[in-house]
């Protein structure tokens, strides 16, 4: 299966914690490196996220992940490809709380 090209990143966050996304992501030489994170994400919002405006440079391979404050971080184990500008959105949801929490992929629209 082909790794779908998105341009942002929607959470739902339902998470009984305050998160941060951020992204995990290779460079042309293969090297993983982490991106900026966002504000504060709070329980019963939505953030939609463009990780270039994170650094994740454009055509980059990357991996959601939320930093979880005073727990447990998550990372997504889905793949995409980062263009500047796409119009479609990879859309996940956080749940649990600070020690058990969950990052899930809703889908792509």
């Amino acid at each position: 299966m082909a790794i779908q090209t998105v341009g942002k990143f929607k959470l739902d966050q339902q998470g009984g914690y305050v998160c941060k996304t951020e992204f995990v992501y290779m460079d042309n030489e293969g090297q993983l490196h982490t991106s900026s994170r966002t504000g504060e994400e709070l329980l019963g919002q939505t953030y939609v996220t463009d990780p270039g405006d994170l650094g994740v440079p454009s055509g980059s391979t990357l991996w959601m992940k939320i930093w979880v404050m005073a727990g447990h971080d998550n990372q997504a184990k889905q793949a995409f490809i980062y263009q500047k500008g796409n119009s479609s959105t990879a859309d996940y949801t956080c749940s649990g709380t600070t020690l058990g929490n969950h990052l899930a992929l809703e889908g792509v629209s």
